[in-house]
C-alpha cells in the first residue's frame, strides 16, 4: 500500500470517527430534550393533581419557585 493509499485510509477512518462523534452529540441533545419534555409533562400532571409521588414534590416546588422568581423579574 502506497503512501497516498495509507493517507486516504487514515482520512476515511478519521471522517468515520468524526461522524460517530456528531451522531453521539446529536443523540445526547435529543435525549436531553426528551427529558425536558418529560419533566414539563410530569410537572403539569402534578400541578393538576393527576399524579403524586414523594420524589416529585421537591422538584415540583423548585420549579414553582423558579417560575415565581422569573415572573417577578419580568
Amino acid at each position: 500500500m502506497g503512501f497516498l493509499d495509507k493517507a486516504k485510509a487514515a482520512a476515511e477512518q478519521a471522517a468515520s470517527k468524526a461522524q460517530e462523534g456528531v451522531e453521539g452529540v446529536t443523540t445526547k441533545r435529543e435525549l436531553t430534550q426528551a427529558y425536558g419534555e418529560l419533566g414539563r409533562v410530569a410537572y403539569a400532571l402534578v400541578q393538576r393533581g393527576e399524579i403524586e409521588h414523594a420524589e416529585l414534590a421537591p422538584l415540583t416546588e423548585r420549579v414553582a419557585e423558579l417560575e415565581a422568581k422569573l415572573s417577578a423579574t419580568v
